[in-house]
C-alpha cells in the first residue's frame, strides 16, 4: 500500500463520515449526495490504486 492510495482511502472515509453527519443534521439532500459521491469516488480510486487485482 503506497501513500497515495492510503490518502485517498482516508479522504473517502472522512467524506463518508461527513455525509452521514450531514444526513443526521437533516441538511439539504444535494449536499449529502455530493459528499457521498465524492466519498465513493475517493474510496474507489484508493482501492483501485492498491493493485490487488493484478
Amino acid at each position: 500500500m503506497n501513500g497515495l492510495s492510503t490518502l485517498l482511502i482516508f479522504v473517502g472515509l472522512f467524506l463518508l463520515g461527513g455525509a452521514i453527519s450531514f444526513w443526521k443534521q437533516e441538511l439539504p439532500r444535494g449536499v449529502v449526495v455530493l459528499l457521498g459521491l465524492g466519498a465513493a469516488m475517493a474510496l474507489g480510486a484508493g482501492v483501485l490504486r492498491l493493485g490487488v487485482w493484478s
